[in-house]
């Protein structure tokens, strides 16, 4: 006879409560993915240079054009608040102190990803795109590439791009602004 355990999902409401009551610490490194509270992976020194690297390039490149979000959660549904990489929001005076960014304000979500390519690959890419996330980036630091995700459709891209070292692209919301995949990668 087997038994099947039942799961109890959290909403964002409940999740962001946690820290407050102090059933997680304020800098427990976990997000809230399809209403579970998953442990996030330690980050690596390739990995934060990756990051360094982006957050350094988006901001002299986009310079006031964008507000580069660095590790933050954004509220993707009333159940998921990823905290990615890299997002590059829509600028709001009051730096989204309301509320944490939604789909709708995100031009960009960057994951990069050594340990965790298949999660991000077939979690949070699909997750994205139920959500309408415009576009995703997926650094691929093993096998040093980048995918470059577009145009949402249900739980898919339409558009999946795979560039490689020497190869040059844009952000689909800004394709005046030139950008080398070995500009990321270093």
């Amino acid at each position: 006879m087997s038994v099947q355990l039942l799961k109890r999902q959290f909403n964002v409401k409940e999740y962001n409560k946690m820290p407050e009551v102090g059933i997680l610490k304020e800098d427990e490194r976990v997000e809230l993915i399809r209403g579970e509270i998953l442990k996030m992976s330690p980050v690596g020194r390739h990995h934060a240079a990756c990051v360094n690297r982006l957050n350094r390039l988006f901001s002299q490149k986009l310079g006031d054009r964008v507000l580069v979000s660095v590790q933050n959660p954004v509220e993707l549904d009333n159940y998921s608040e990823p905290e990615p990489d890299i997002a590059l929001l829509e600028i709001k005076a009051d730096f989204y102190e309301s509320g944490h960014p939604q789909s709708q304000d995100l031009f960009l979500i960057v994951e990069v990803a050594d340990s965790t390519i298949k999660f991000d690959r077939e979690v949070k890419v699909l997750l994205d795109a139920e959500n309408n996330v415009i576009e995703v980036w997926l650094v691929d630091i093993n096998e040093e590439c980048l995918e470059v995700y577009r145009q949402p459709i249900g739980s898919s891209y339409k558009q999946v791009q795979k560039l490689e070292r020497g190869e040059n692209f844009f952000v689909q919301r800004f394709p005046d602004i030139n950008i080398q995949v070995d500009e990321i990668l270093g």
